[in-house]
């Protein structure tokens, strides 16, 4: 019998989480994650297997409810901009999220589609700091 987890799973998760969102997963280093999440390396690989399964963790996690915040929404782009090409399970996570987001609104598919592309575009404009408007432009 294996010993019973010593931490909270939503608090390593959302501490995991930040260090995604602030340096995408391919710059997210395992140290990184151990020095956030307060885990030792072995108890790390022991729950999530690796730092994909963390980030699959995290994601399933961000992803579970059809919440807009800016940090699910910024998770989600990390994962499309960074593994949904090559990763089944991240792709079929952001896909279901995508559709819960869709059927959360109007029967009409193009202006969902719409309204989710503009959701997602408005929200990777937010994350590489560019604004549309000049200060001017926005008095």
């Amino acid at each position: 019998m294996g010993r019973k987890r010593s931490f909270d799973d939503d608090e390593v998760l959302a501490r995991a989480r930040e260090v995604f969102l602030e340096h995408g997963y391919e710059g997210t280093s395992i140290d990184a994650l151990v020095k956030a999440t307060g885990l030792l390396r072995g108890s790390l690989y022991g729950a999530f297997g690796s730092k994909r399964g963390m980030f699959v963790a995290a994601l399933r996690d961000a992803t579970d409810s059809e919440s807009r915040d800016s940090g699910v929404l910024n998770l989600v782009l990390v994962a499309l901009m960074e593994l949904s090409d090559h990763d089944l399970e991240v792709r079929r996570l952001v896909r279901d999220y995508l559709v819960k987001l869709s059927s959360s609104g109007s029967d009409d598919t193009n202006a969902v589609t719409v309204d989710v592309a503009t959701l997602l575009g408005e929200t990777l404009l937010q994350r590489a700091h560019i604004r549309l408007q000049s200060d001017d432009e926005r008095r």
